[in-house]
Order: structure tokens, then sequence, then C-alpha cells
């Protein structure tokens, strides 16, 4: 997380997707995952700093944008998708002593924690 002055903020992290399939030749189940770096911005990414964790499940929505560079003489890349909207999925983690609130979604999101059917 940076925070700027005046009172913006941006986040960036990793978020991977997985794939999964029975090779038709051999039987054996095949999964692939890729990596995808995220950046929230301003309240989402005050919200994803402070309730999402290591291994949670989201659904987002947003733009994917390229952005290059040079190093040392090298172009460089890098994909990113920024996110409009993202939706918290994985179960609500059991409250700690004393700390009655609930994981929230996310701003602007379509669904609703209450509307899974999980």
């Amino acid at each position: 997380m940076h925070y700027f002055e005046g009172g913006n903020s941006i986040g960036r992290f990793p978020i991977a997707t997985n794939e999964s399939y029975t090779n038709k030749q051999t039987g054996e189940k095949v999964t692939t995952t890729e990596w995808h770096n995220l950046v929230v911005r301003n309240k989402l990414a005050e919200i994803c700093e402070k309730y999402l964790s290591k291994g949670d499940k989201v659904y987002c929505e947003g733009r994917i944008k390229t952005r290059q560079w040079e190093q040392d003489g090298i172009k460089r890349y890098s994909t990113e998708i920024h996110v409009a909207e993202m939706t918290f999925l994985s179960t609500k983690k059991a409250p700690v002593a004393g700390d009655t609130q609930e994981q929230p979604t996310a701003p602007n999101s379509p669904v609703k924690n209450d509307d899974l059917p999980f």
C-alpha cells in the first residue's frame, strides 16, 4: 500500500488463476496456474489491505493495462489489472473475541456475499 497526500492510496498484489482439465491421451488431470498483478485504488485499496489475506478467493472486474519502461537499455513490460469492482468469495472467518465486524463486499459490487450459493 502507498498513501499519497490528499488521502489517495494505491495497492498492488498478485492473484492466481487456475485452470484444470483432463489430458485425453493420458487421462491425467492437469492444472495450470497463472499469476496476474492487480492494482486497487483509494477505498477499495484500504478494504483489501484490511480484509484480504493470502489464499482468499475474490471476484474482480477491471481494465487490463500494459506499462512499458526502459531499464539498462532493455525495454521492460508489465501487464496489470486495474480493478474497478471486487467481491470477496471466501467464507467469512470466525470472529475473534470482541470483533463483531463482518467481511464487507467492495464498493459498487454487483454480488453480495449473502447472494452466493455457498
